[in-house]
């Protein structure tokens, strides 16, 4: 028969089974959040940078065709 002693491993080993999927589900989605938190912050850092610069160059043009300023 079934000792006392044993019973308790048995659902030791079931609990630590149940606590280290809900672990990889939580590490998998803490993961992805950073992820997807890091790919926003990237492409927030671009758009700083690169607009006010497409923005220049879209308009060398007409800084061209103005008159240099009378000192």
């Amino acid at each position: 028969m079934f000792s006392p002693l044993r019973k308790p491993a048995l659902t030791r080993s079931v609990l630590k089974r149940n606590i280290m999927s809900v672990n990889k589900a939580f590490i998998l989605m803490f993961a992805f959040t950073f992820l997807q938190e890091s790919i926003f912050a990237l492409c927030v850092f671009a758009v700083t940078l690169l607009a006010p610069a497409g923005w220049i160059m879209h308009h060398i043009p007409d800084y061209r065709q103005r008159s240099p300023p009378q000192p």
